[in-house]
């Protein structure tokens, strides 16, 4: 029997069997070394073979992750690892480092249930180590941590056999510390990571080694043997005593929790729903005979099969054929053409797919990453995926030959569907097809795969970056007139409190809470009371609000009144960016008695044309996305490196010394990095390590505004001229 047939025997055998089924996700920052962990990993596991192992890069099944060296798509893999004796189902997820791919950790959290960090013993935690844990820990997931690169620490930095222990210590209190900040009730309730408790390993992923103290009592590897052969470089001998896959695998099955375990924790993080309800109960008990509810985490397509959605099942069991329910797509229905599980690139259909595994399924084509599929024809749906930054940049891309445009516009909808950290516009003045993502390198991946993977040759403008519009000071009432003159709003705006932003930010603002709910909330931030009950819709981190009292006919029209909002937040008159963290009242309307006086040809320009008069005046002005920069080089390179960021309009606020190296922390504009690798590289004479992570976005200096918004202007093709109130108030 061939070793990979045999292997979906084992992995199918288990499948039924929640106890032993570990759902982890391997996060790290980029370059610390979580794919070759992995490929290390199955081939313990039996896999792939040894001699492959570390350079197969199994899991980077995309050429472009082969050529770049990097993980680009999250990919899953399930395989069985024997502890103790007992055969266990471990659903592994190898996630992205680089910021650009941010998006795809996000989603990976969602459908594990135990997180390894791996943090390189030479590097120690960086900006993204930090942004993975915290979504980790957002999700309710349980981290375990795997120091990795300890012979850097024995060969590169020369240290000693203490040293090596102190500089492992003060990695571990780092990464103990970011716990206990980002949430100090699970670190006290033992998620606090300790090496004599098993929960931290130490070795290397290239070598295939690894020790942890509780595997050292089995293996008599000591501390002591591991800096002696790291001196003398017999990493066989390491690999052979004490295997990477055994030591890893085994913390993982010991210390990170099974579906039954995690459950019954993260659905009270991720569903606000009716706990006692039949769905409430079955997922809190992964309960395989309860209704299939199954959470969208991913959507690749698969040449044969078409679109594969991968996600978590919280319950119940998914077979072929199964119809189920997409909430929230107007609760359409879709028949499961196949059922199976992921190993590497590879599918393996099963018959069957019991609550707690991580499923591959074909057939749901009206589900996007984010969905809720369930067999109940109305169900809650679950808490909705949070990304930590937000599309930054923007290229234009347009069909080398006119006939491929309706192959363009098909791509574009699935490149959307497949990562939703891209947004895709057209722009109907210039026929422009707008990509929106991460950062130069996630747009050049995403066109570069249109180009190969999708066969569409196109044209791609440079990388522009993406503002957004808001107001600095306050303006009303605002008369919006409709055209004929019979109907007219009242509008009061002003910038929205930025306690209320963080917290829709954070999604614990949201129109999917109970009214009452979403009202305490707001009060508790700060809003008043009255405004706080009276909240008719959020858009992104805008807000509109209904102070209108006993007005006829007003109910009947809200929904072409915020219809109208909606349309003047799409493209503030500034720019045409989209505009965030306003807060506008209706504060009074009058309305024409005949309904066929008030439809939407005279609702909607009436409200829209105040909102953006409005916008005016109260100080409209353009916000700029930021990045935060962290900065290492050797001390003689500081001020070369410092530099590098003011001489970007950006600002230091932190300096950091250890050893001979300096660490600066800083800010700068997205607008002002472009090109930043290579002039930050030349300046240290290529010994700065470095990386951002996006910061929010800040007002444009006011000596700036006009010049970028003329700029952009151009480059839409709209007026050079700035737009007046009174041009939308005729």
């Amino acid at each position: 029997m061939t070793r990979r047939k045999k292997m979906v025997e084992r992995v199918t055998e288990l499948m039924d069997k929640p106890e032993r089924i570990r759902n982890i996700g391997i996060v790290a920052h980029i370059d610390h070394g979580k794919t070759t962990l992995s490929d290390n990993l199955l081939s313990g596991a039996g896999m792939i073979s040894e001699e492959l192992a570390g350079k197969q890069l199994f899991m980077d099944s995309d050429e472009e992750e082969q050529a770049r060296g990097i993980t680009i798509d999250a990919s899953n893999v399930s395989m069985v690892h024997e502890y103790n004796g007992t055969e266990y189902l471990i659903n592994m997820i190898d996630t992205p480092g680089h910021v650009d791919f941010g998006g795809d950790v996000t989603r990976a959290m969602r459908a594990v249930d135990g997180a390894v960090v791996v943090v390189d013993a030479v590097e120690g935690t960086m900006p993204q180590t930090e942004t993975v844990l915290r979504q980790a820990l957002k999700e309710g997931v349980r981290p375990v941590l795997f120091i990795n690169k300890v012979d850097r620490l024995v060969n590169e930095l020369k240290v000693d056999e203490q040293e090596m222990q102190i500089r492992l210590g003060k990695v571990i209190d780092k990464v103990n510390k970011l716990i206990k900040g980002m949430n100090e009730k699970m670190y006290n309730e033992g998620w606090k990571l300790d090496p004599v408790k098993g929960t931290v390993a130490f070795g290397s992923a290239l070598y295939n080694w690894a020790v942890s103290v509780p595997f050292m009592k089995r293996s008599n590897v000591s501390f002591k043997d591991v800096f002696e052969k790291c001196n003398s470089g017999d990493m066989k001998w390491l690999s052979k005593k004490s295997p990477l896959h055994a030591v890893l695998l085994d913390m993982v099955v010991t210390h990170l929790p099974n579906p039954l375990q995690a459950q019954d924790r993260r659905i009270h993080i991720i569903w606000h729903g009716d706990y006692e309800s039949t769905e409430g109960k079955s997922m809190v008990n992964c309960d395989p005979n309860g209704p299939a509810c199954l959470m969208v985490t991913d959507i690749s397509f698969d040449p044969h099969a078409g679109e594969v959605a991968t996600g978590r099942l919280f319950s119940g069991t998914l077979r072929r054929g199964t119809e189920c329910y997409i909430m929230g797509a107007a609760k359409r229905s879709n028949r499961l053409a196949q059922v199976g599980i992921f190993m590497g690139a590879e599918r393996i259909e099963v018959e069957a797919l019991p609550a707690g595994n991580i499923a591959a399924v074909t057939g749901l084509k009206d589900a996007i990453v984010g969905s809720t599929v369930t067999t109940l024809i109305e169900m809650t749906p679950f808490e909705s995926l949070k990304h930590y930054s937000e599309p930054v940049m923007t290229v234009a891309v347009e069909a080398k030959n006119m006939k491929d445009l309706p192959k363009l516009v098909e791509v574009l909808r699935q490149v959307a569907k497949e990562d939703p950290t891209v947004q895709v516009s057209i722009n109907e003045e210039t026929g422009e097809h707008l990509i929106s993502g991460m950062g130069e390198l996630h747009l050049e991946i995403i066109t570069g795969r249109i180009r190969r993977d999708k066969g569409v040759d196109i044209i791609t403008s440079p990388p522009i970056v993406v503002y957004r519009e808001t107001v600095t000071g306050s303006a009303g009432p605002v008369e919006g007139k409709s055209p004929n003159r019979h109907n007219r709003f009242y509008i009061e705006l002003e910038p929205m409190d930025p306690a209320v932003v963080r917290k829709i930010l954070d999604g614990e603002i949201s129109m999917n809470q109970q009214a009452i709910e979403r009202r305490d909330a707001l009060v508790a931030a700060g809003m008043d009371k009255d405004e706080a009950k009276n909240v008719k819709a959020i858009e992104a981190t805008n807000m509109f609000i209904d102070m209108t009292k006993g007005i006829q006919y007003l109910n009947e029209t809200m929904e072409l009144v915020l219809e109208g909002w909606r349309e003047a937040l799409h493209g503030g008159p500034l720019a045409d960016e989209q505009v965030q963290n306003l807060k506008i009242r209706l504060v009074d309307v009058k309305l024409h008695e005949d309904a066929i006086h008030r439809g939407p040809a005279q609702v909607i320009p009436a409200v829209r044309s105040a909102v953006k008069a409005g916008l005016l005046m109260a100080g409209d002005s353009l916000l700029e996305p930021t990045q935060k920069i962290q900065i290492t080089v050797p001390s003689e390179q500081m001020g070369a490196a410092t530099s590098q960021i003011q001489g970007r309009r950006g600002q230091v606020f932190d300096m950091q010394s250890e050893g001979d190296t300096m660490t600066i922390v800083g800010k700068a504009p997205v607008a002002e990095l472009f090109g930043f690798a290579g002039d930050v590289r030349s300046a240290t004479e290529g010994r700065a390590m470095w990386s951002t992570e996006f910061a929010g976005f800040e007002i444009v200096p006011a000596g700036l505004v006009e010049e970028v918004v003329k700029g952009i202007r151009r480059r839409k093709g709209l007026k050079e001229q700035l737009p007046r109130p009174e041009d939308y108030l005729a």
